[in-house]
């Protein structure tokens, strides 16, 4: 059990114990014959589906009187005709001949209650369609008469996924929202050239507002169709998996949009449907909804969510959003974390962590190749170990302490004075009982008001100095670091790295989405993929940088191991450590260059397989291509005693060397 590895643990056994027991009596109850998986059909049961007599509907509202089915079909009037009959525990039904609905057949519900009543769509509506005059939303039925058929398999286990976070609709160059023909076409092989073996989307879930990133949820089982049709995203999936391409969803779990009209606020009269009653049941940073997950028909909502997206659109697994906010009642705001106290006293909604560990099972049971990411602060003990072993069951947590110290770093201090150790600590400080995911930056550092790393690093410079021929310090500086950051971020990674859609080549600029302050302009939505094409801009050799580490983590399967520590020198800034057959070399120094630095390491032969200073990476060339170098047997007082032999090598300023020991 976790609190046999941990010491720090030992105190709260009895805590983890019964949550353990909680976690296993939730999965009994709603089992069938031991399989979680078969007990949870919601998808099939509620929404539209045809029969062979026609079509049935069918929906979840104990405090509705009456319900309506409205549409294109009948004028959107309500009649005794589309009237739903009470079928019992709260739920309603309503079968209809063939002739009545077909392909593309607009409806919503009309739900009358006590004192009130209104138009909603429907709870489990698998699409949902925004009006071009009128934006209002309507649930489609969609039942195409040619369904798509999937060509490949899944891509198989990921134990150390190289993540590519991207979002369709600013996937375009142009001021556009794009789709997922666009995105398959054009975005896709170049995620394949560049070596990512997972691609992370984010908003897959239909959002009224396009500026919530995705994450203001209305309608939980319908694929955005802003983004295209349910048959082009299958096909963006099958394209991925032929390519050997795993496809992750951003699900969001963690709350609902208030939204009456298009989401699930108020469905049916009721304030806690789905959601806690009360102040408990409102996010107070966030403006919208808080799931009940103590409730029987709501954790099996959100179950039925994750195994739909993975049986209808053949999903391999899932980073969770918003973690932090469900596991606590506080939902984290302003919590420091800073003892273990925290994860097991009054403040845990033991509720959202027995869903969570509920959804791992399910996911494993439903694919046993597919795999969880966790996106939590708080670093909750236990969340990313196994369930056998009192954990939550999430197979990666993402490690986002690593992202924000780098900015922190690049904000708040001069390069000349970061601390390796610092950064070494930073960088490696994981839970040795669970795996995570690091980068250097995501989709949050881009956002309009923050900044990505270029950009910090060189500001209005960008818009001047990226040709090739102009010469600025401020820019050979970010070029520089931009490489040493992302590489030494990927090799001290836990189990898995990942990058944002954009950043490989250093997308100038934020991310803005269309909104009223800025006139709706798409200007900042969007990827300028154009700029990383000429061999006159530096975008081109830092995309070629990118290509160039992730296959070296790939050909020498870099995070199988774990990264030892050879040299820390805080005077001259160098950084150096192993892993797997790799030796990294970072000289951080600005100003200074060091020939012949010496350092104990392993005996043998090496070759240099990485060079961030080559000419091709919009280097100096400071370094000789092709030299080897050879151990000296000889003790080296810097650097682990336990190697007898020396290495020297010239390290650059502002240069990350990467050897590789070949005899």
């Amino acid at each position: 059990m976790i609190y046999d590895r941990d010491p720090w643990l030992a105190p709260y056994k009895k805590a983890v114990d019964a949550r353990h027991e909680r976690i296993l009596a939730a999965k009994e109850s709603l089992s069938v014959n031991g399989s979680l998986a078969a007990g949870i059909n919601n998808h099939l049961y509620y929404g539209m589906h045809r029969t062979q007599d026609g079509w049935v509907f069918r929906e979840w509202a104990p405090n509705a009187s009456k319900i309506y089915l409205i549409g294109d079909f009948n004028n959107w009037k309500r009649a005794e005709a589309y009237a739903l009959k009470p079928a019992g525990n709260g739920n309603w039904e309503i079968s209809l001949p063939e002739m009545f609905l077909s392909h593309g057949s607009l409806y919503k519900l009309y739900i009358e209650w006590p004192g009130g009543g209104g138009e909603r769509l429907p709870a489990y509506t698998t699409r949902a369609v925004q009006d071009p005059v009128t934006k209002v939303f309507s649930a489609q039925v969609w039942s195409p008469d040619t369904p798509y058929k999937w060509k490949h398999k899944g891509p198989g286990k990921r134990p150390h996924p190289l993540i590519y976070e991207c979002h369709i609709g600013m996937s375009s160059e142009k001021e556009k929202v794009a789709t997922f023909e666009e995105f398959r076409q054009d975005v896709l092989p170049h995620i394949k050239d560049l070596g990512y073996d997972t691609i992370q989307i984010m908003a897959l879930q239909e959002h009224p507002y396009y500026g919530s990133f995705g994450y203001q949820v209305s309608n939980f089982f319908a694929l955005s169709s802003r983004f295209g049709t349910p048959e082009e995203f299958k096909r963006l999936v099958d394209e991925a998996h032929g390519a050997g391409i795993a496809v992750v969803m951003d699900i969001v779990h963690s709350h609902s949009v208030d939204n009456e009209a298009e989401g699930l606020g108020m469905f049916d009269g009721r304030e806690d449907l789905y959601f806690y009653k009360g102040p408990q049941g409102r996010h107070p940073a966030w403006g919208s909804r808080c799931f009940d997950y103590g409730k029987g028909e709501t954790k099996c909502f959100l179950l039925s969510n994750c195994k739909y997206w993975m049986e209808e659109y053949h999903i391999d697994g899932f980073r969770f959003d918003g973690v932090t906010s469900m596991l606590y009642w506080d939902h984290g705001l302003g919590t420091a974390f800073s003892g273990y106290d925290v994860y097991f006293n009054n403040g845990v909604d033991e509720n959202a962590v027995t869903y969570l560990a509920l959804a791992n099972m399910l996911v494993r049971e439903v694919n046993p190749d597919a795999f969880t990411i966790a996106e939590d602060v708080s670093g909750m003990a236990g969340l990313a170990a196994p369930f056998e072993e009192g954990g939550v069951g999430f197979d990666f947590r993402m490690s986002m302490g690593v992202a924000d110290n780098w900015i922190k770093w690049i904000k708040e201090v001069p390069d000349e004075k970061w601390s390796v150790g610092e950064m070494w600590w930073q960088l490696t400080n994981k839970r040795a009982d669970e795996k995570t995911i690091s980068y250097a930056e995501c989709h949050d550092q881009a956002m309009v008001g923050d900044k990505t790393i270029i950009f910090r690093l060189m500001d209005k410079e960008m818009y001047t100095s990226m040709n090739t021929e102009s010469r600025s310090m401020i820019v050979d500086r970010g070029i520089a670091l931009h490489k040493m950051i992302r590489l030494v971020t990927m090799a001290t990674a836990g189990d898995g790295y990942l990058t944002f859609m954009g950043n490989e080549f250093g997308h100038p600029e934020w991310i803005d989405f269309p909104r009223e302050g800025n006139g709706w302009s798409y200007k900042y939505a969007r990827r300028q993929w154009s700029l990383m094409k000429p061999d006159y801009l530096r975008y081109r050799s830092l995309n070629e940088f990118d290509r160039a580490m992730v296959e070296l983590c790939r050909e020498e399967d870099l995070l199988d191991g774990k990264p030892e520590l050879l040299v820390q020198d805080e005077q001259k800034k160098i950084l150096i450590f192993k892993r797997n057959s790799c030796i990294f070399a970072l000289n951080f120094n600005p100003v200074q260059s060091f020939t012949d630095y010496a350092f104990a390491a392993p005996a043998g032969k090496y070759v240099c397989v990485l060079d961030s200073d080559e000419e091709r990476f919009n280097g100096f060339s400071r370094i000789k291509s092709g030299e080897e170098h050879f151990s000296v047997h000889r003790k080296s007082e810097n650097g682990p005693a336990v190697y007898d032999d020396t290495l020297m090598l010239y390290l650059p300023s502002r240069c990350a060397v990467v050897l590789k020991k070949v005899d």
